[in-house]
């Protein structure tokens, strides 16, 4: 008997320095998330306005897009992240409006995160070829900190019973931050090129001690390569190939992508080398991105997932996303504005 109670004593004891473990991670999760990356979407043109506000209205007149990520599934208490994004151009073709809802969470450690608030893009015609984009996004965010699915080694007793109480726990406050961006655009019917500044004003995130969230600088571009290019019905469709390039910066770290996108309509399919080495920089972790897309009517499902090349983050899993998206492109209303000579281009880049 006495050996059995010594075995409890000690799974007692692991238990609770093991949900110490979890409560320490929820508060570094809190405290120090200004030295962390913002999330980040494997399918950068699906959840476009979230790298760059100037991307708001040039794909469509207008759409609705619902996106989930599932970030290292192996791991007990993963990371999932969902947004909404919404824009709608106006029919001055000039300017366009954009909403953009995100929701962060961590199963394990019950640490959350929502973000909301709305874009505003102008969009304005250099040349017969040439256009310029320009945007601003305004969001604000809630941050915490739940303690409802932790249990601590003092709320076990001896023969098993969970009381409801525990000293350990201290319930911190919420976190409201408010937090704003700007980006820029240039593009043909052939290429872009873009450059964006997110957190301008570097919100305070800390829980405890202040913690800024440092600027994130994203720099993005890519051409596309027609093989076909038709118009039937009002439908259009192309075969084409589209090499993309993306470079993040936040705080001390920085990322650098290149990807590679097919598109026979109505499919797309993409890889992404995330991890490209930097000069003067550490080596970063290596990710292949594998995407598909199906574009179908009015809506476009993508799915991509992130197969891992280096071992630490094998060891954690991959990472899954999908996208859903609802879109429309009023087709009589863009012959009157060409016969008005109004009609602006659409941005070369992919769908997904």
């Amino acid at each position: 008997m006495r050996g059995l109670r010594q075995v409890q004593h000690a799974q007692r004891q692991r238990l609770r320095f093991r949900k110490r473990g979890l409560l320490l991670a929820a508060c570094v999760a809190g405290a120090t998330s200004a030295s962390a990356q913002d999330l980040y979407f494997a399918q950068p043109y699906a959840n476009r306005m979230q790298q760059n506000p100037a991307y708001a209205g040039l794909l469509d007149d207008y759409s609705i897009t619902l996106s989930y990520r599932n970030q290292f599934p192996t791991l007990a208490g993963t990371f999932q992240t969902s947004q909404l994004a919404a824009d709608y151009r106006f029919r001055d073709q000039h300017s366009a409006a954009g909403l953009l809802v995100n929701y962060d969470r961590t199963g394990g450690v019950g640490y959350t995160r929502f973000q909301a608030g709305g874009v505003y893009a102008y969009h304005l015609r250099l040349n017969e070829q040439l256009s310029l984009s320009g945007g601003a996004s305004v969001s604000y965010g809630l941050q915490r900190v739940s303690y409802g699915n932790l249990v601590f080694g003092d709320q076990l007793s001896d023969d098993g019973v969970t009381r409801d109480y525990s000293l350990e726990v201290a319930d911190y406050k919420p976190v409201h931050y408010v937090t704003a961006g700007v980006g820029s655009l240039l593009y043909t019917d052939r290429f872009w090129v873009g450059a964006a500044a997110h957190h301008l004003n570097q919100p305070d995130l800390g829980f405890i001690t202040q913690s800024t969230l440092p600027l994130r600088l994203n720099l993005q571009g890519g051409y596309k390569v027609y093989f076909v290019r038709t118009t039937i019905k009002q439908e259009h469709r192309e075969i084409s190939l589209a090499p993309v390039v993306n470079y993040t910066r936040q705080g001390g770290s920085q990322r650098a992508e290149a990807g590679l996108y097919f598109t026979a309509t109505p499919l797309t399919l993409g890889a992404v080398y995330r991890g490209v080495p930097l000069p003067g920089s550490l080596q970063p972790q290596q990710l292949l991105t594998a995407i598909a897309g199906v574009s179908v009517g009015s809506f476009r499902l993508g799915y991509s997932y992130d197969m891992s090349l280096s071992q630490f983050s094998s060891d954690l899993g991959g990472a899954h996303e999908i996208s859903l998206a609802l879109r429309e492109f009023d087709s009589l209303e863009a012959a009157w504005r060409r016969l008005k000579r109004r009609n602006y281009p659409t941005i070369p880049c992919p769908a997904f």
